[in-house]
């Protein structure tokens, strides 16, 4: 059921009620790493390492390099490196130089990388069904959706509120007087 903006705030809500929406978020979000971290064990690769790699394999066109996956995982560039180390110690992926660029790698998934991920896709896969269990196809995909509105909501108001301190916090210029 669709409910407009008005209806939304004409119906207040708890303080209690939105705290619990987001404890459950939390909760469903923490039980399913743990979940993952348990079945995906043996194949000796982390959950931030098996991250790592399903983002190089989702990437189409060039490799990317340390600092563009740092940003599609919305990390440091210092904590990527380090991850980054322990995958090519671990023959999961390979660092390529870039022609003419001594100082740039491109990040490339190794065989055994891609061998792995496989094997991650399968728990994936047979996790996913055993945590939607009981839970329709058209309520998975109104989930989705309200998940996806809030990631929207939120990521809009983040970038609103970073573009209002980047204007409060810069020194006024000659162009700003009256």
């Amino acid at each position: 059921m669709n409910v407009s903006i008005e209806e939304q705030t004409r119906t207040p809500r708890s303080l209690d009620s939105f705290l619990r929406t987001g404890y459950l978020i939390h909760d469903v979000s923490r039980l399913r790493r743990v979940f993952y971290d348990q079945r995906s064990r043996h194949l000796g690769i982390t959950r931030a390492q098996w991250w790592v790699l399903f983002n190089l394999g989702r990437t189409s066109g060039p490799a990317l390099n340390q600092h563009e996956l740092a940003q599609r995982l919305d990390i440091g560039s210092a904590s990527l490196g380090e991850l980054l180390q322990r995958l090519e110690r671990g023959g999961f992926i390979r660092r390529v130089q870039v022609p003419g660029d001594r100082r740039s790698k491109r990040i490339q998934i190794a065989e055994h990388g891609r061998e792995v991920l496989k094997h991650m896709r399968m728990v994936a896969e047979t996790s996913h069904g055993m945590i939607m269990n009981g839970i329709s196809p058209d309520e998975q995909q109104t989930l989705d959706e309200l998940l996806s509105r809030m990631r929207h909501n939120l990521s809009r108001s983040i970038a609103d509120e970073q573009a209002r301190t980047d204007v409060g916090s810069r020194m006024p210029t000659a162009g700003d007087l009256p």
